[in-house]
């Protein structure tokens, strides 16, 4: 019994360190805010323009990784129609 949950939580802590290194969006991608809520964001291809109801993350202040300094601060601030935060 005592080495299940000793195997258990090794799992728990291997699958928690994946996760923090991962990256927000794939080598070909950039991540978007979407306006109007605090969870809303997407990936979109390099070149694309972000479609609607999506912008721009402000040149700095990307969020490159989950659980990141940026990827915390945008999943709490609420952002206009042209990246202008509103809320939080």
């Amino acid at each position: 019994m005592r080495v299940r949950l000793f195997l258990m939580g090794v799992l728990v802590v291997a699958s928690t360190a994946a996760c923090a290194d991962q990256r927000i969006c794939g080598s070909d991608e950039y991540p978007v805010k979407a306006v109007g809520n605090t969870t809303g964001a997407a990936c979109v291809p390099e070149g694309e323009e972000p479609p609607a109801g999506y912008v721009k993350y402000p040149e700095g202040k990307v969020p490159e990784r989950v659980g990141d300094e940026w990827d915390r601060y945008w999943s709490s601030v609420v952002v206009d129609e042209k990246g202008a935060v509103v809320s939080g």
